[in-house]
């Protein structure tokens, strides 16, 4: 991946234990002292090697990197676990009854899915501080709209399929909108510009609208 990079892919197809042995290929590297290396980029399926080339080059690095594998997927015993207030009342889930209805469950029962699962962080990605979060519980999950809503607020928490997401600015999205955090995942801090890392896990605790 150009001059000063490697690209290390696990498959092609997304799965929770793929993602889970990217996690601990990145703390394997993080932590291995790799010489010139610069930073390490987590996704779904693989993850970004960035080195200075003028330290070191592709080969040493992918024999540094060869020389970790093969990893065992990452537990989510050994992550930092995160509890994010959330309120589903009326004006924050404006897509709430429709996930109900093509659900074929009522709105308590898709708060109650979703409240009561366990996420793990797999990626950041798209925008600034978006978090992906693996784990909807199935009985819940619905696909993308088929067409954008503009001005989205920040701190909405939308769903797509298997992952969740909470908003850190104001954007478009097609996902859908069930709730409202008042977290805030983008911390402000240089040395820890997010909450989260990735691979650590997530909670969600229902608030009422008098609590934000």
């Amino acid at each position: 991946m150009a001059d000063h990079a490697v690209l290390v892919e696990f498959a092609s197809e997304i799965s929770d234990d793929v993602n889970r042995m990217v996690i601990a290929l990145d703390h394997a590297i993080t932590t291995a002292q790799i010489k010139g290396l610069q930073e390490v980029v987590p996704a779904l399926v693989n993850l970004l090697v960035v080195f200075d080339p003028l330290e070191t080059d592709h080969t040493q690095v992918e024999k540094d990197v060869r020389s970790l594998l093969p990893v065992s997927p990452a537990s989510d015993a050994q992550a930092t676990h995160h509890t994010l207030d959330i309120c589903y009342e009326d004006g924050f889930s404006p897509d709430l009854i429709a996930v109900a209805k093509a659900c074929g469950m009522s709105e308590d029962s898709v708060i109650q899915a979703h409240s009561s699962a366990r996420y793990r962080v797999g990626m950041y990605g798209f925008a600034p501080g978006y978090a992906y979060l693996a784990g909807v519980p199935e009985e819940i999950q619905v696909p993308r709209k088929t067409a954008p809503v503009r001005d989205i607020p920040a701190g909405s928490v939308m769903i797509a399929g298997p992952q969740c997401l909470a908003t850190t600015i104001v954007m478009p999205t097609g996902w859908s909108i069930i709730g409202h955090t008042p977290a805030k995942i983008m911390t402000g801090k240089p040395d820890r510009p997010f909450l989260f890392d990735v691979g650590d896990t997530v909670s969600f605790n229902r608030i009422r609208r008098e609590a934000l």
